[in-house]
């Protein structure tokens, strides 16, 4: 292999990492437009069934948009007395 084309296939594999990049960066962004639109930040308690369907609908990303609307239940042990 020669100089030139090891140069052109590391420009290639630096190209596809940045594609790659973006388009997950938009995937996440759009995700979290789609949980904002459904009002899953507002002002409410936090807790694990809200925080792990919002990370859901992060993650859907676009699928959001296509009917996935995933939920996420769970319970948190209570403390002993």
């Amino acid at each position: 292999m020669s100089v030139t084309s090891r140069s052109r296939a590391r420009s290639w594999n630096r190209g596809r990492s940045r594609t790659v990049s973006i388009v997950l960066v938009v995937w996440l962004l759009i995700g979290v437009f789609a949980a904002f639109q459904r009002g899953y930040f507002a002002d409410e308690a936090a807790n694990c069934s809200k925080l792990g369907t919002i990370a859901a609908n992060v993650v859907a990303g676009p699928l959001n948009y296509i009917g996935l609307n995933p939920k996420i239940a769970c319970k948190v042990p209570e403390p002993s007395r």
